[in-house]
């Protein structure tokens, strides 16, 4: 029996010594370093490697070429520079030029093979691919609503409703606003929906919603309100690894996104927020939009339920990629022009949308507006640098927020 324990001993003092080291060799590098000159620079610790390179959003874009429904478009990707090696075996890389304030996302590629960064704690999940992230708050600067402050915080909770359309319990994350739980008070209820490949974690963890929603609402430049993250993928019941399929790796790859099942659903969200929260049930009280998929989740949302909402927000939107003509469900895009003016006869407060001048959806927003103008149907528009990413995103939501529920 005393063998054991000082077996076991031994073993612990080992674990310990282990972590230990870890610790300590971790502590050894810094990276990603912020400069006082805005320059920041990146290390990376591989005395083997022969080539070192990081990739990411704040260096130039590489603009690439893909084909989509026999039709060639460009997609801007994150730009690549080479770490030199110094002392050590320690693999550098200082930007030549302050990077501007804006959260970003970055990795690094040793000897071909892409990598996080293993100083860096704060990771980012974008369907199956891990990236490290780079926040560079600035006061005054947009990027500054994405960093955390001392302000009043709202509650992230993780919802669980029984979809009849799915045939099972799907999540949710739900978002209260600051003293909700202290307060008799009823609120306004946005919704929000991600792209293909995401999930109802996806705003809150890649687009910085819930900092979003906490610093505006505290500025007093957003009404507060009850925001619903859903997730758009009807075959799904939540998130990977939170859901009863276990280690399935996330894939764009899935059933039933865009072929109408899922906007068919919806009211079932709708009515379960409405019973479980005190929200003010009504159209006035109600928004809705979305990245993407999301952006043509929004729009045929909308316009099959014209009493439901009365803000809508289309944010880079995948419509006219050849969809709507395949969908299992082709009633939910048919006579898109009669149910157009159906909706705009009812008189809503505002279709928002917004897309980046390089998004290779562009073309197919500009169409869907040709259409609003020759119908004279009022929209507010947003056209912003960059494709289609994550940063322009993060900025349609923060314009969209505040013109909210007025």
């Amino acid at each position: 029996m005393k063998r054991i324990l000082i077996l076991l001993s031994a073993i612990l003092l080992g674990i310990t010594a282990s972590a230990q080291q870890a610790l300590y060799s971790a502590q050894g590098v810094e990276s990603p370093v912020i400069n006082p000159d805005g320059t920041v620079t990146f290390r990376y610790q591989a005395p083997k490697a022969v080539k070192v390179t990081l990739s990411g959003d704040f260096l130039p874009v590489q603009h690439l070429e893909f084909e989509m429904n026999g039709q060639k478009m460009t997609y801007d990707a994150p730009g690549v520079a080479e770490l030199r090696e110094g002392p050590g075996g320690v693999w550098e890389y200082t930007t030549p030029f302050a990077v501007a304030p804006e959260m970003y996302t970055y990795t690094f590629s040793v000897d071909g093979n892409p990598v996080i960064d293993p100083n860096n704690v704060f990771v980012n999940r974008d369907i199956a691919s891990l990236t490290s992230v780079l926040l560079v708050p600035q006061a005054g600067e947009r990027s500054d609503l994405y960093a955390i402050h001392r302000v009043p915080h709202g509650t992230v909770s993780k919802v669980w409703y029984p979809s009849a359309t799915a045939g099972f319990d799907r999540r949710l994350t739900v978002y209260t606003p600051a003293g909700y739980e202290n307060s008799k008070t009823r609120y306004p209820v946005l919704y929000v929906l991600h792209g293909i490949g995401g999930d109802e974690d996806a705003w809150v963890t890649q687009g910085r919603a819930t900092q979003i929603l906490d610093n505006l609402i505290a500025r007093g430049e957003a009404k507060p309100m009850i925001v619903v993250f859903t997730n758009g993928n009807i075959s799904q019941e939540a998130a990977p690894l939170e859901n009863s399929t276990g280690y399935t790796r996330p894939t764009m790859a899935l059933p039933q996104t865009m072929e109408g099942t899922f906007e068919t659903s919806f009211p079932e969200v709708v009515k379960f927020i409405d019973s479980h929260y005190r929200t003010i049930a009504r159209k006035q009280s109600r928004a809705i939009c979305g990245l993407s998929m999301g952006g043509f989740h929004t729009l045929y949302i909308t316009l099959n339920n014209p009493d439901l909402f009365n803000y809508s927000g289309m944010f880079s939107a995948a419509i006219g990629t050849g969809s709507e003509e395949t969908a299992a469900h082709k009633e939910i895009y048919e006579n898109v022009d009669g149910k157009l003016a159906t909706y705009f006869s009812k008189k809503p407060a505002m279709l928002w949308i917004g897309i980046g001048r390089t998004d290779f959806l562009i073309e197919s927003n500009n169409e869907f507006r040709a259409k609003l103008d020759a119908a004279g149907y009022p929209y507010t528009y947003m056209e912003t640098d960059g494709g289609h990413i994550w940063r322009n995103w993060r900025i349609y939501l923060s314009e969209f927020v505040p013109l909210l529920f007025k």
